[in-house]
């Protein structure tokens, strides 16, 4: 047994030293996020990408080879998820929905009868997704997974203001999600960034309780799972561009204007 332990060890050791010698070969670059999500809450009877959040943060970006079209990235975001609809007073009313959800309702704060329901979900988020660029349009195509640390969390329902927090309970400290996003290169170093994202667990599950017209009670229950649109502008630290001179056989430009410059590599 202690063989077999010595000799994962030697293997794991030796798989990390050949991943470190690769990605040294490569380069690293920087880049800045900063944008808005358009979120909603899939299972909370709420439908529509109408709550509006931030999304920015720090991410640095690995090629995986020498032609640099494939790209490892990680990042560093805080992201405001949740779920909003207004303007349909009584929406969510006590005397049809006795769901637990209308627990520890604060009634001391202003009551706002437009209000039908605000959830808002705070996170710390670290995605971490695979890209395969295009040089010649300038779009690259990512796909992957992000895990999310809940660090606020606030509730409306029909104006009444629920009194819970990141710690309450209520909501899941930790959402898993995957994620798929698109960039565009408006101008060299300056790129519009389309990510959608979905939760691959539920981040809350809860029994909603609907009055039948006969008295009668009809529970369901209820997953929540975050869903949204993010748009954001990304800027690249430590990237070199030159003019792109590919031009077919009617002397017009093949490509974006500028391309970006790829270090020990000749086309």
């Amino acid at each position: 047994m202690i063989m077999y332990n010595r000799r994962i060890n030697i293997i794991f050791l030796f798989i990390l030293v050949f991943s470190t010698q690769t990605i040294k070969a490569q380069r690293f670059t920087g880049f800045a996020a900063l944008g808005a999500n358009f979120s909603q809450i899939e299972g909370d009877d709420v439908h529509g990408f109408y709550k509006v959040g931030a999304n920015g943060g720090l991410g640095v970006s690995v090629a995986l080879n020498p032609k640099e079209t494939w790209h490892l990235s990680l990042e560093l975001l805080y992201t405001q998820k949740g779920s909003r609809k207004t303007n349909t007073p009584g929406y969510f009313d006590t005397t049809k929905y006795g769901s637990s959800m209308f627990l520890n309702i604060d009634k001391t704060k202003p009551f706002n009868p437009k209000t039908k329901c605000i959830i808002e979900l705070d996170y710390v988020q670290i995605p971490l997704l695979v890209h395969y660029e295009d040089r010649f349009s300038g779009c690259t195509f990512g796909l992957g997974f992000a895990w999310s640390r809940l660090v606020r969390a606030h509730e409306v329902y029909n104006g009444f203001t629920r009194t819970i927090n990141a710690r309450s309970g209520d909501y899941k400290k930790s959402d898993w999600s995957v994620i798929a996003d698109i960039n565009v290169r408006l101008y060299k170093n300056l790129n519009l960034n389309f990510r959608y994202e979905y939760s691959l667990v539920p981040i809350r599950t809860t029994n909603f309780e609907y009055k039948r017209s006969d008295g009668s009670t009809l529970i369901e229950k209820h997953k929540f799972f975050n869903n949204q649109i993010s748009l954001r502008l990304l800027y690249n630290f430590n990237q070199k561009f030159y003019k792109n001179t590919r031009v077919n056989r009617y002397g017009k430009r093949m490509g974006t204007k500028w391309l970006r410059e790829i270090p020990n590599y000749n086309e």
